[in-house]
């Protein structure tokens, strides 16, 4: 496994592979075109990303390709968490814009993260600003800068998201050792 503190290494053609398949089967399944023009596009557009950032997306090229399955598992079983979680917190700014005014406190938050690299932490302001109530404004270093439009909102932002953006992308050596998968 390699050492997080060292540089990236090269895209390997079975990565680009995975990362062209991930592209295409999103753009084929979000166009809804299944006629050979819209997939011949699809495939040169999906083929263009990946050659110019592949490297984006998986960072460290010596995980195993099973790990980066499981990894996509729970990359899903997150985004079905999230979804729940904007679910939940759209109710509560219903409740907020139906109720009271004193209730609305804006406020900025300073908030660190253990998150190491830059795609999780994108993943994580992303998911923050995804979540009504929230918006990261800012991202400095390991701290960021988000505006939140009470106290409950503010309250929500330290802990289960990010614990869960690291469980996605915990190494292989961690999560055989800790049982957990």
């Amino acid at each position: 496994m390699q050492n997080r503190d060292t540089k990236p290494s090269p895209a390997r053609p079975a990565h680009q592979i995975f990362v062209f398949g991930l592209l295409f089967v999103t753009w084929t399944i979000l166009s809804g075109f299944f006629d050979p023009f819209h997939l011949t596009l699809g495939v040169i557009s999906c083929g263009l990303v990946t050659i110019i950032s592949a490297d984006l997306l998986f960072e460290y090229r010596d995980t195993p390709i099973l790990f980066r399955f499981r990894q996509a598992g729970r990359l899903i079983a997150y985004l079905f968490w999230l979804l729940w979680q904007v679910v939940l917190a759209n109710y509560h700014i219903l409740k907020l814009a139906m109720g009271s005014k004193d209730r609305v406190q804006p406020q900025f938050v300073r908030c660190k993260t253990s998150l190491k690299s830059d795609f999780e932490k994108y993943l994580l302001a992303n998911s923050i600003t995804l979540t009504p109530g929230t918006v990261t404004t800012k991202i400095m270093g390991d701290t960021f800068y988000i505006h939140a439009i009470d106290d409950v909102s503010a309250a929500g932002l330290e802990g289960e998201m990010e614990r869960r953006i690291a469980h996605i992308f915990s190494t292989a050596r961690k999560s055989s050792t800790s049982g957990e998968s």
